[in-house]
């Protein structure tokens, strides 16, 4: 899903789709990719509303990262799952993922869909630990991860769990059929709740790693922090070097640093960066 416009990360989002917004030089939409091929996913429907040619015309048709992608706009915002519902014929029979394209994560996608598989529901919701649950999804689970309650965005007074839904979802292709096609439908507030009341099978699955919505400018400053920090696993073509002793240099091809340049780390460099003499990164 990468239809996001990003108004909290403005001015960085003023021109640019929020998946497009780059962390460590790539864009947040690229690391997404780069996650799902590391997990054996290589074929890919992406959902697009604002300003869609800019993530077009930067990924193509996806070869050049070994994928092949496919994209599906909405003329007017469908929601979540009417964005995803776009794509149905694209998905076919078979069991799919749903991730946000403008998030920033590491998780085991693989052992998402094996608990999936495991479990036998219509549906499951990747979930994660945080210590502030109110701009989140909390979800309680049972003993078995089958999902028995929701509460989007709680206030202090009505949290019960820290455990939030994260927005990466495996899904049955029957579970799009739920979906209208004549208004905007939400997986969170609208179809999740309604196949619950339903008596479907939702479950849960607590993932390890790390997760960040990237959801503001402090959220932004702070994923780039975690990522030179090495908090999250990200795919890099950057070199480590270590120069002034501890001070670690994340330097891509072509950046020039010379030897009278201060850096205090952790310091990001991008292709074709110069640091003369006398400068203090």
């Amino acid at each position: 899903m990468a239809g996001g416009e990003g108004t909290r990360l403005r001015p960085l989002s003023c021109d640019l789709p929020k998946p497009m917004v780059p962390l460590l030089n790539r864009p947040l939409l690229e690391h997404i990719l780069l996650l799902l091929r590391r997990h054996g996913v290589r074929e890919v429907a992406l959902t697009l509303c604002y300003r869609p040619h800019l993530i077009e015309e930067y990924f193509g048709d996806g070869a050049r990262w070994g994928m092949k992608l496919r994209y599906f706009r909405e003329e007017v915002p469908l929601g979540t799952a009417g964005s995803v519902r776009q794509a149905a014929e694209f998905l076919g029979e078979e069991t799919f993922l749903v991730l946000s394209g403008d998030a920033l994560t590491d998780f085991d996608l693989t052992a998402a869909l094996r608990f999936h598989q495991q479990a036998g529901g219509v549906a499951t919701l990747v979930l994660t630990r945080v210590q502030q649950p109110l701009e989140y999804g909390i979800v309680i689970t049972d003993e078995s991860g089958r999902i028995v309650r929701f509460l989007e965005k709680p206030g202090w007074s009505e949290v019960f769990s820290d455990t939030v839904n994260t927005g990466i979802y495996v899904l049955e292709p029957q579970v799009l059929s739920a979906v209208p096609a004549d208004r905007p439908y939400d997986f969170s507030k609208d179809l999740f709740p309604r196949l619950l009341a339903s008596g479907a099978p939702l479950m849960g699955w607590v993932a390890e790693g790390y997760w960040s919505d990237i959801g503001n400018l402090e959220e932004y400053r702070r994923g780039h922090e975690d990522a030179l920090e090495g908090r999250v696993h990200l795919e890099t073509p950057w070199v480590l070097r270590r120069v002034q002793g501890e001070t670690e240099v994340w330097q891509e091809e072509g950046a020039r640093v010379d030897p009278g340049a201060k850096l205090v780390g952790p310091v990001y460099l991008g292709r074709g960066t110069v640091v003369e003499a006398g400068a203090e990164v």
